[in-house]
C-alpha cells in the first residue's frame, strides 16, 4: 500500500543554539505515521495544548523543517522538493486553521479568497469556469453563492467564514485537508454543520483529512483513527473505536474522563473536587516516561526510561510500561496498525 504523506521518525527541536544550549523544547519526538494514498481515512491528532499537535501540523505542511527525520510526500522528502513539486504538494495539502477571520483581508470582499488560488494554480481557463467552480465549490459545503459572494468578512457569521474556507481547500481539489482546530471558535450549532462538510469532503471525493484537535467527542464522531500526543510524544493510537471506547494510557484515560458529563443532580456553577497535579514542565527529564509524574500508576521503571511503543490490539498501540507482556513495535510506522474503512468514490478529485 503505497503512501501519500509520510512522517519518518519525525523530531522537532526549539531554542537552544550555540550560546544557549540548556533553554531546549522539544515539541515533537520520533513520531512517525502515513497516510495510505488509496485509502481515503480520516485520523485525529488529539492532545492538550503543549502537546505538540499544531508543531505536528507545521511540519506535515512542510511550514517549518524537522531537526530529525523526513517528511514525505509520495514517497519524495517535501524538504528537498523542487519549484514546481512544492507548488503542487501546496495545491493537494490544503490547511484549514483555527481562526478563519485571520486569513481574510477585510478589505476585500469573501470572493477575493476564492478567487486568488484559482489565479494562482492556473485552474480555470475563462471568468465563467472559475466562477462556476466558486459556485460549485460553496454549493459543496452547503453555502449559497448568491447569499454568499459580494460580502465582505464581517457581513458573514463564523460559520459561514470557516466554510467558505472549506470551500476554498475544495476548489483545489486536494488529495489531503489537514484541519487544525476548525471549530474551536464556532458556535457549537455551527459545528456539527462544519464538520458534516469536512466528513462529506472525504466520503464523496476520497479526500483524506487529518483533524488536529482537543476535543475527543468531535475526533470519536468525525474519524477513523486517532493519535493521542503528550508532550511531544505519542501515547496511544489506532482505531477511534478502539482508543475512545478503551483507553490503555492513562493519559487517554485521563483526557476521555476529562470530557464533562451532564449530571441533573449537580447545582449550577458546582465545580468537581478533583483535579490533576500540574507539574513544571521544565523540571521533567528528557529519558522517562513524560507523563511519569502526572500518573498515579507510574513506578521506577517509568523514571528510568522511555517507554516502547506496544501492540495491545489489531488496532490499538499505546506507549506505556504497564502492558510489559505485549510486543513493541519494530515499524517506526504506527499507521499500519489504522483501520482503514471500504471506500467507493462517489466522484474522483482528479
Amino acid at each position: 500500500m503505497a503512501n501519500l504523506l509520510e512522517l519518518q521518525n519525525v523530531s522537532k527541536i526549539f531554542g537552544g543554539g550555540f550560546f544557549n544550549r540548556s533553554n531546549v523544547t522539544i515539541a515533537v519526538q520520533d513520531v512517525g505515521f502515513a497516510i495510505p494514498e488509496d485509502r481515503p481515512t480520516i485520523t485525529a491528532i488529539a492532545g492538550e495544548s503543549g502537546s505538540g499537535k499544531t508543531t505536528l501540523a507545521r511540519l506535515l505542511l512542510g511550514v517549518i523543517p524537522p531537526t530529525s527525520g523526513n517528511v514525505l510526500y509520495k514517497g519524495q522528502d517535501i524538504q528537498g522538493m523542487s519549484s514546481r513539486e512544492w507548488l503542487d504538494f501546496r495545491r493537494e495539502v490544503q490547511p484549514i486553521f483555527q481562526d478563519p477571520f485571520e486569513a481574510y483581508n477585510p478589505f476585500y470582499t469573501v470572493d477575493h479568497v476564492l478567487q486568488r488560488p484559482i489565479r494562482n494554480f492556473k485552474l480555470a481557463s475563462s471568468a465563467q469556469e472559475r466562477n462556476e467552480r466558486i459556485a460549485e465549490s460553496l454549493q459543496m459545503v452547503g453555502l449559497q453563492p448568491d447569499e454568499t459572494l459580494g460580502r465582505y468578512p464581517h457581513q458573514l457569521s463564523g460559520g459561514q467564514r470557516q466554510r467558505v474556507m472549506v470551500a476554498r481547500a475544495l476548489l483545489l481539489r486536494p488529495r489531503i485537508i489537514l484541519a487544525d482546530e476548525p471549530v474551536s471558535m464556532v458556535d457549537a450549532s455551527l459545528r456539527a454543520t462544519i464538520l458534516r462538510s469536512i466528513r462529506d469532503l472525504n466520503r464523496d471525493f476520497g479526500i483524506s483529512v487529518i483533524y488536529i484537535t482537543h476535543d475527543l467527542t468531535t475526533a470519536y464522531q468525525m474519524c477513523d483513527n486517532i493519535i493521542v500526543m503528550y508532550r511531544g510524544t505519542v501515547a496511544e493510537a489506532g482505531s477511534v473505536e478502539e482508543v475512545i471506547q478503551n483507553p490503555k494510557h492513562p493519559y487517554t484515560q485521563l483526557l476521555i474522563d476529562s470530557v464533562p458529563q451532564p449530571d441533573p443532580k449537580a447545582a449550577w456553577g458546582e465545580e468537581d473536587d478533583e483535579s490533576v497535579e500540574r507539574i513544571d514542565e521544565a523540571s521533567v527529564v528528557i529519558d522517562q516516561c513524560k507523563f511519569a509524574p502526572r500518573c498515579k500508576f507510574a513506578f521506577e521503571e517509568c523514571t528510568a526510561s522511555a517507554p516502547p511503543v506496544r501492540i495491545l490490539g489489531d488496532n490499538q498501540l499505546a506507549s506505556c510500561f504497564l502492558y510489559p507482556e505485549s510486543p513493541a513495535v519494530e515499524d517506526p510506522d504506527i499507521g499500519k496498525f489504522f483501520h482503514y474503512p471500504e471506500f467507493e468514490p462517489a466522484e474522483t478529485v482528479n
